[in-house]
């Protein structure tokens, strides 16, 4: 199972990015998936979640702001992240697990990307 995080990027507050996660090693339909985030200092914090089916959840501090998606035939899931604010600024994690659950808990994954810096300047 390998996940790979190409994008992130700097962007001024009240913009946009999105970031991608691109998986191989297994079927795209048979795992759950998370965006986490971890700030200089802080710890690393569960952002989104989407099961196999489609349906999602999302930390209080980004619902409405943040838009988890899904390809499945480019085994690819996307975090669409607008209206974006200074503490936003993380290195951003996709992590995955060959389950079905919706979870914003870093133990419950097992696989995980390199993660990518988000810096939302304000």
């Amino acid at each position: 199972v390998h996940l790979v995080e190409p994008g992130g990027g700097s962007v001024q507050a009240g913009g946009s990015l999105r970031l991608t996660c691109v998986a191989s090693g297994y079927t795209s339909i048979s795992y759950s998936m998370a965006w986490l985030r971890q700030a200089p200092g802080k710890e690393r914090e569960g952002v989104a979640s989407i099961d196999p089916g489609g349906r999602s959840i999302y930390a209080e501090s980004v619902k409405g702001r943040f838009t988890f998606s899904k390809d499945n035939a480019k085994n690819t899931r996307y975090l669409q992240m607008n209206s974006l604010k200074a503490e936003d600024t993380a290195v951003y994690y996709c992590a995955a697990d060959v389950a079905w659950f919706l979870s914003l808990t870093k133990n419950d994954y097992n696989y995980w990307g390199q993660g990518t810096q988000v810096t939302v300047s304000s």
